[in-house]
């Protein structure tokens, strides 16, 4: 993930909607649901909100001491001002949420499935309302906001669910016979609790991911949204809140906090806090890890992600996916395609296929149905990514497309990028660019495209196509990444699945179910029934 302080971060990803796979940019074959969601303006969209005012902190809402603008990155309008909080309100909430700590933990499973459940039930009756929201916050296209809808919903029921798999199992003691006649069993306990810090590019996913997780747990939890990006998630605490104490919990447990550095650090250092989840970049999530230590830290870090394409790929599914995957959320999701490594073979026809693509994908307001790509998230992060594509051509980097496309109200937008044969040691290629921008190289044969996958400092997601059975098992077997996806987007995720990567793409995983065992600790019982 790009961004670079703990007030920042990314991560992000339609049929079926339980999974990340992006939406095809030819809105022609991929018109979008049936609702009209086209908020008119900011203002129309903030006024549909039905939460107060200031920061769910305790047992009610804290106003801030101050304010700051919320900007539709579309054209630089103010969709609202978002309450900023400070030091005391993070500590405040941390003392309000370790007070609640033990009731939270002892909540019986009925309770926390129903608020979960209840949670779900009113984010859906809020659907084109979240949905609008979304696009003015995020600035990204109205289908990918869709998809980030449904998948939070799915996100929310999984956990729910998984509420009644939580339990542990008996230990045969007697294998030595210093245990003839002890009883064994573990249980799972909760972690105590937990700081989630979200990215700005899926804000109300990414908190779903921290929050439900947590509560299913039996975990108070504190959410810090990005800054670009606190109001679906503050929407999103509060009808967990509404849920949970309709069941009977305390709205203690779920809190949120706004703000920049020294209230995420604040959070995360404090040692009596069980754990942190942090979704954002690698420098960060690395400072978070070594200023927390020994709390445990659950880390999402982003990555370059390849795609290979071998010399019996189908040419013409692998070009849709390098645009599929690549331009999805204008480019701003950690899994999308950056990399493409191609077989030299067949590297003159996927360009040829790639070209009528490329031309296909519509530019413009995030707002329209058919937008593919848009606006990012802020000024600076445009000019960062067109940085890196004038650094890689100045190096020797062919720009194979770059789509022109007139500035919204004073705001450029980054089209669709392809660079061709990167030379080593560009930041287009060794890092990540979070942004519509493809880099392309060829390779002589295919054990050559998996090592050239791994040469990187990241490892969340890697794709190839191909029509070999034993190269998509070779792929498996050697690519050093948390998920390896065959004939489909590396973008593709499904909520359900261990979701996370290794080496600086992070630590931990994702998904209700093994987030839910990274947020549970075991507790062993040993009894001895007869003294």
């Amino acid at each position: 993930m790009t961004p670079t302080d703990p007030s920042h971060a990314a991560s992000g990803r339609t049929s079926p909607p339980a999974a990340d796979s992006p939406p095809d940019p030819s809105p022609s074959t991929h018109p979008g649901s049936s609702s009209s969601v086209s908020p008119d303006s900011p203002d129309t969209a903030r006024r549909s909100l039905s939460f107060p005012s200031g920061l769910p902190i305790g047992d009610s809402w804290v106003e801030t001491p101050t304010t700051a603008p919320v900007l539709f990155p579309y054209d630089g309008s103010v969709v609202a001002d978002a309450p900023v909080g400070d030091i005391p309100l993070a500590q405040q909430a941390l003392e309000n949420a370790l007070s609640v700590r033990s009731e939270t933990g002892r909540l019986p499973s009925h309770l926390r499935r129903s608020a979960l459940q209840g949670a779900l039930s009113a984010i859906s009756a809020h659907r084109d309302a979240f949905i609008d929201l979304l696009v003015l916050e995020t600035g990204k296209p109205l289908v990918d906001c869709r998809v980030e809808l449904d998948r939070t919903l799915l996100t929310l029921q999984t956990a729910a669910e998984e509420v009644a798999r939580l339990h542990g199992e008996t230990v045969p003691l007697d294998l030595l016979p210093s245990g003839d006649g002890l009883i064994g069993f573990w249980v799972r306990k909760p972690i105590g609790v937990v700081i989630g810090i979200t990215g700005f590019n899926y804000p109300l996913l990414l908190a779903a991911h921290k929050l439900a997780p947590a509560l299913a747990a039996g975990c108070p939890v504190i959410v810090k949204p990005a800054p670009q990006t606190p109001f679906a998630t503050l929407w999103l605490v509060h009808l967990v809140r509404e849920a949970l104490i309709a069941a009977g919990g305390p709205a203690s447990a779920v809190q949120l906090v706004t703000g920049g550095v020294e209230v995420g650090s604040t959070l995360t250092t404090d040692r009596r806090i069980g754990a942190v989840s942090f979704t954002g970049s690698a420098a960060v999530g690395h400072q978070i890890a070594r200023d927390a230590a020994p709390t445990k830290v659950l880390l999402e870090l982003g990555s370059n992600s390849a795609l290979v394409v071998a010399e019996d790929a189908d040419l013409a599914a692998a070009a849709d996916a390098v645009v599929r995957g690549g331009y999805y959320a204008s480019g701003q999701a950690c899994i999308s395609v950056q990399r493409v490594i191609v077989v030299e073979s067949v590297r003159a026809a996927l360009l040829a296929e790639l070209t009528p693509r490329l031309d296909a994908v519509v530019v413009g307001d995030p707002r329209d149905p058919a937008t593919r790509v848009s606006a990012l998230i802020d000024e600076r992060s445009t000019a960062r990514v067109n940085d890196w594509i004038d650094d890689a051509v100045t190096a020797g980097a062919t720009l194979v497309h770059r789509t022109e496309v007139a500035p919204s109200n004073g705001r450029p937008i980054v089209g669709p990028t392809v660079l061709l044969d990167l030379p080593h040691g560009q930041r287009a290629w060794d890092e990540e660019i979070f942004g519509p921008v493809i880099a392309i190289r060829s390779v002589p044969d295919l054990a050559t495209a998996l090592r050239t996958v791994n040469e990187t400092r990241y490892g969340l997601h890697a794709s190839v196509y191909t029509s070999s059975l034993a190269i998509a098992f070779a792929a498996i077997d050697q690519l050093d990444v948390g998920g390896v996806v065959i004939n489909e987007v590396p973008g593709f995720r499904s909520d359900v699945m261990p979701y996370g990567g290794v080496k600086d793409s992070g630590t931990g995983r994702e998904g209700p179910r093994f987030a839910i065992e990274e947020l549970t600790t075991t507790r062993m019982a040993i009894i001895r029934p007869n003294l």
